[in-house]
């Protein structure tokens, strides 16, 4: 039988007042976050259909990175290795970096989180851009840190807007490059400018979860930075390209002093054997992130251009250089008529409402036949100018995939 033990003393008693307010109050700045909304893979009624809302690869994953990940099925008992060191050292490798100067996470989530919790806090500024990626705005309010939103400019990052809201309490700068979910990219030279501009006791992160997609040409100088500036973090991500989602492997790369502190407040054993070694073999297999960059590009490229030929009707793709392309709904036919009449023709993506975006989709590159049916559908929405038969309120959440 239990005991309810000794009582409080008189001192301690008083600090806990007995009445219809006895219950753990969460800090105010944790109810303002809005909770996530994963996004959907089937529809109302059940059906499983095409999934383009969560912008993970078409092609799959490596059959190396999938051999690797079954051979840690022999070793469920034992703890990983809590430095990460294969991954690390791998990393290392394929960029030419410090694998000492190495975080890993929990997926990139984890790392962004890990920024603002070491370097922000109640009182202090984080600044990030208008549609943006929504884990920034929870990462900052969860220490009690004020999100401070820089407009965009027609969806892209505007250095600028971001430069002229920077103030003495500024302390993380978050820059997705390319961005989720519009796709734009910000050139080497914006990057640049924006952390020559930058205090140097702002930290400027960096989240690249997308940049395996661009062209070698196009790379905005983010791990060169991070290589030689104190205050600059990149962030990636083996979910994308390397089709990994599911192991939630992140990484990041920054000076000794800030990859000193972002360990002090990590979690332990937060990669998996398994990941490690899925994640190691999948860095390894240049070929298959070749194919999956080729086929990104070469449909991204004819869905926009599916998009264009919708011009007259009020559609405009945003340009980009994710695995994603969003599209914009100015005319007739709005964003939430056609995420629901693409759902009954069995094409889930993205609505994003809860992220002032309610004139927009964002719209995975699927496989061939899912981008050209998806398109197809998105044609024939605009020709027929019908309403969907579905009829439910769509997803209105967060995103984070």
């Amino acid at each position: 039988m239990g005991t309810t033990g000794p009582p409080l003393p008189p001192r301690a008693r008083s600090r806990y007042p007995v009445g219809m307010s006895d219950a753990p109050r969460p800090k105010p700045w944790i109810m303002d976050i809005a909770p996530y909304i994963p996004g959907r893979s089937t529809t109302d009624d059940g059906r499983k259909v095409a999934k383009l809302s969560s912008n993970e690869n078409p092609l799959g994953t490596s059959p190396a990175a999938r051999a690797a990940f079954a051979s840690a099925a022999d070793s469920l008992e034992r703890y990983p290795d809590a430095s990460g060191a294969i991954v690390r050292e791998a990393i290392a490798a394929r960029f030419g970096l410090d694998p000492a100067r190495i975080i890993y996470g929990n997926g990139s989530d984890e790392i962004l989180h890990l920024a603002a919790g070491a370097f922000a806090g109640a009182g202090d500024e984080v600044i990030f851009v208008r549609y943006g990626f929504a884990v920034y705005e929870i990462a900052a309010r969860r220490v009690g840190a004020t999100p401070v939103i820089a407009p965009d400019r027609d969806y892209a990052t505007d250095v600028d807007s971001i430069l002229a809201r920077v103030s003495e309490r500024t302390r993380v700068v978050y820059v997705a490059n390319p961005n989720n979910p519009t796709g734009t990219f910000a050139p080497r030279a914006e990057i640049a400018r924006l952390h020559a501009a930058l205090p140097p006791t702002v930290l400027l992160v960096l989240d690249q979860a997308y940049a395996e997609y661009l062209a070698d040409q196009d790379d905005d100088g983010g791990l060169a930075l991070a290589a030689t500036a104190r205050n600059v973090l990149v962030t990636r991500t083996f979910s994308k390209i390397h089709g990994l989602a599911a192991e939630r492997i992140g990484w990041g790369y920054a000076h000794a002093d800030i990859v000193e502190a972002l360990h002090r407040i990590r979690l332990p054993f937060n990669i998996t054997i398994g990941g490690q070694r899925a994640a190691v073999a999948a860095i390894e297999d240049r070929g298959f992130v070749e194919h999956t960059r080729a086929h990104n590009a070469a449909w991204r490229a004819w869905f926009a251009d599916e998009i264009a030929k919708l011009g007259n009707a009020g559609l405009r793709a945003i340009p980009s250089e994710a695995n994603f392309v969003l599209v914009v709904f100015d005319g007739a036919l709005t964003a939430e008529t056609a995420y629901k009449g693409l759902m009954d023709a069995g094409y889930i993506v993205r609505w994003l409402p809860g992220q002032g975006l309610a004139q927009g989709l964002r719209i995975t590159i699927g496989t061939e036949d899912e981008t050209r049916g998806v398109a197809a559908a998105l044609r024939a929405l605009v020709e027929r100018g019908a309403a969907p038969k579905h009829a439910e309120p769509a997803d209105a959440g967060i995103e984070r995939g």
